[in-house]
Parts: structure tokens; C-alpha cells; sequence
């Protein structure tokens, strides 16, 4: 029978406040025998209806697990799980779906950090309009992905679709009334994974959505990015892969 609990992605994503903290919690699987011992985990984010977490104790999408922090605990469900073969092993991503987090407190009283994204000194990418000359000619790669984008200017919130993204950069659509050169704070949905920036609308095209260009990125969220980057990168390369090039001529018919 299916679960009351079961999410849809979008309700999978922690977007809002998320702040990276590490606080250590114990847990167990919903309905585990109570004498059984409770796993150790350590916090990446803490969000208010959820967190990412670390643990040597595997999981998977789906699982009800009890969360405990002092006296306080949770029921949560397990929405994100990272490759095992990925620099992000052992971690996922819980939401709350009864109680209230153990981690209230420490969240009113942190605030979302930082940080400039720049790599080995080289300048960002931007991703421009075909036809628009690119001034930087060390492009990092660039990826066609589906995914959902948040602009938040101020009180204004409008939501538009990933087309690409890049280390530096993306291409959004669906975003009206956003200026050339408009600082925002963005956050990205992609993969089942969240990630909060700093951009700057850096060119505008009729029909292929805006450019945007990456200042900063929220503390905690670079390997995040790395992450989709890196399974973007894989999905790619097997597409590739599946094109067979025949470079012999075919043979004619049977005499």
C-alpha cells in the first residue's frame, strides 16, 4: 500500500532558508525495535522542514527515519540520497513530516552565508545568446538540463526553467520583467537538489531566456554544484556513447 508519506519531487526540494551547520543527531528507522542501536549522523544543512545529513548508515529514497537531537525528535522521510559512487557518499536529505526539527533553535539564530565563486583565479562563465561573441574563451563546459529556477529580487519571487548550466553560469526561461545587469539571489532546483546563488542577469534574448552570470555561492552549496555538474557531465558522455559511427561503405547487393 503506498505511503500517506510519499512526496512529489517538488515537494523533495528543501528550498526557503538553509543554512550549513554541522550539529551531530542520532537516528533509527520508523517502527525500529527501540532497543536497537541508534546510528550517528552529522548535519551539512539544516532547513526548517528538513536538513542534509551524513551517515555510515545507508538509506534509501522513501525511508521513514526517527530523528533525535537532545530531547527533541522527528519523523522524516528520506527524499535524496547521493551516488555511492559520488564524491557525496553517505550523505541524504531528510524532510520532516511529523514534529518539529531538532534543529530549530540553532536555525533562528544563524543566518545564509557566501561566498565569491571564482575557481583557480579564472574569470566566471557566461553563458550568451547564440550569436553574442564570448569575450572569455576559457569556457568551462557548458550542460542542457531540465530543472526549475527561483529568482528572488527583493520581495519580487519568479520562477522560470533551467535550460543550461555551467560552473559559472546558467540559461533560465520563463523570467519577465528582469533587467539587464539586475543583481538577484537565485536558487536552482536540479536533479532533485538544491542550490542557492548570488547571479546577475548579463544578457537578454527573445526566445532563449536570459543569461545569467554566478557571484556567489551559499556556504555549504559548491559541492552541490559540483555534484550535478558531475552527473550531467556522465549522462553526456553516455549519450555519446550510444551513437555508433559506421565509416565503411555498405556493401551492395548479392549478385
Amino acid at each position: 500500500m503506498e505511503s500517506k508519506f510519499n512526496t512529489s519531487p517538488k515537494d523533495s526540494l528543501l528550498t526557503g532558508k538553509l543554512v550549513h551547520l554541522a550539529l551531530p543527531v542520532r537516528w533509527t528507522m520508523a517502527g525500529e525495535d527501540a532497543r536497537a542501536a541508534a546510528a550517528m549522523a552529522c548535519t551539512y544543512d539544516i532547513h526548517p522542514r528538513g536538513a542534509r545529513l551524513i551517515s555510515i548508515r545507508g538509506v534509501i529514497v522513501g525511508d521513514l527515519v526517527m530523528i533525535e537531537r537532545g530531547r527533541s525528535r522527528a519523523i522524516c522521510q528520506v527524499v535524496w540520497t547521493a551516488d555511492s559512487d559520488s564524491p557525496l557518499r553517505g550523505q541524504f536529505t531528510v524532510r520532516c513530516i511529523e514534529g518539529r526539527t531538532p534543529w530549530d533553535d540553532e536555525l533562528r539564530h544563524v543566518e545564509e552565508r557566501y561566498l565569491p565563486l571564482v575557481v583557480d583565479g579564472e574569470h566566471r562563465e557566461v553563458i550568451r545568446g547564440p550569436g553574442r561573441p564570448d569575450a572569455n574563451r576559457r569556457r568551462r563546459p557548458r550542460f542542457p538540463v531540465e530543472g526549475q529556477a527561483e529568482v528572488v529580487e527583493g520581495v519580487q519571487r519568479v520562477e522560470g526553467e533551467v535550460q543550461q548550466i555551467s560552473e559559472y553560469g546558467a540559461r533560465i526561461s520563463g523570467m519577465d520583467g528582469l533587467t539587464r545587469g539586475t543583481d538577484f539571489r537565485l536558487q536552482l532546483n536540479v536533479l532533485d537538489v538544491s542550490v542557492a546563488l548570488k547571479a546577475q542577469v548579463r544578457h537578454l534574448a527573445d526566445n532563449f531566456g536570459m543569461g545569467v552570470e554566478f557571484q556567489e555561492i551559499r556556504v555549504g552549496d559548491r559541492p552541490l554544484l559540483g555534484y550535478v555538474l558531475s552527473k550531467l557531465r556522465t549522462r553526456r558522455v553516455e549519450d555519446l556513447a550510444r551513437v555508433e559511427v559506421v565509416r565503411q561503405p555498405l556493401a551492395g547487393p548479392a549478385v
